[in-house]
């Protein structure tokens, strides 16, 4: 057995194509333009958002921190497959992996809290409206994203050190795309004990526990909806948290599914589908979905392009 130290490089192998087949060629583009309109849209939403005043709330200062968070997830990941199909070289460095297995937990721990806070907005929002400035003042709003920030960063840390006390003997080949957690454990051959226990306590503060009082303040939120006597207050407010819940999901339906999948003969490949999806097809998704839907950014980026 061999000490994580001692490991020289890992090999990725993101699919079961070779440089000769159309599906090479084509994971190649998909890639490329996946990339290319979500750092697009992303970068759209941010400038919008940064050079509207009457953008700056608190929905949008979320929703403009989501989009710095999507730019991350696409950035960690995809650059470096996009090499590796290029190129042929599918080794990655020891550092290099753990490197990016950091920043993809801190955007991925991140995400899931700046979600449950803009369905807590939401929440303030339409059931204390006269409140709403009180409770989600700026000041608050700030300190909330460095918080935020910061907790992706010491879970990620956690996250990181739990994964550096395992060990790997023979295979050093890595099923994935991107140095992925799950991926490690399946060609580990120990110390993975306390991987788990980190990620049983995650599951259950970042991920049930969230999802569970995203979904009772919804039940709340649709009750108060209803009895709006306004249609158009009413549309509005389905608007913004149909909006919401549409992010909230794909994002949490497809991590689940990565890690609730049986396992069979095309495991792999489906595993590394639905990584693919929330990973960078949902961060290239949601500015759109928030933007399609919501006239005041779109009625703002039309002002900033005349």
């Amino acid at each position: 057995m061999e000490s994580n130290t001692s490991i020289p490089d890992f090999h990725i192998l993101p699919f079961y194509v070779n440089a000769d087949n159309k599906l090479y060629i084509f994971s190649i583009i998909f890639f490329f333009f996946i990339y290319l309109i979500g750092i697009l849209v992303n970068l759209i939403i941010i400038i919008v958002i940064c050079l509207s005043h009457h953008l700056h709330t608190p929905m949008y200062l979320f929703l403009c921190n989501l989009s710095i968070i999507d730019l991350c997830y696409t950035t960690i990941t995809v650059p470096k497959l996009l090499y590796i199909l290029l190129s042929g070289n599918n080794t990655i460095s020891f550092s290099q992996c753990f490197i990016q297995m950091y920043f993809f937990f801190l955007a991925g721990v991140t995400e899931n809290a700046i979600i449950f806070i803009m369905a807590y907005d939401r929440y303030v929002a339409i059931c204390h409206p006269l409140d709403y400035h009180r409770i989600l003042n700026k000041n608050i709003c700030v300190i909330i994203i460095i918080v935020t920030w910061i907790n992706g960063c010491l879970h990620s840390s956690l996250f990181t050190s739990s994964i550096l006390k395992m060990f790997f003997c023979s295979s050093l080949t890595i099923h994935q795309f991107f140095c992925d957690a799950k991926a490690l454990i399946n060609i580990s051959c120990g110390g993975t004990k306390m991987f788990y226990i980190v990620m049983y306590v995650e599951c259950l503060v970042f991920g049930l526990i969230p999802v569970t009082c995203n979904l009772m303040s919804y039940v709340k939120l649709i009750r108060v909806i209803l009895h709006i006597k306004s249609k158009d207050g009413r549309r509005k407010a389905f608007s913004t948290c149909s909006s919401h819940l549409t992010v909230m999901a794909i994002y949490y339906g497809s991590c689940v599914s990565v890690y609730m999948i049986p396992p069979s003969a095309h495991y792999d490949i489906l595993e590394q589908i639905l990584t693919i999806f929330y990973t960078t097809v949902v961060p290239m998704l949601n500015p759109l979905i928030y933007s399609l839907r919501n006239k005041e950014i779109k009625s703002s980026l039309s002002k900033l392009l005349s």
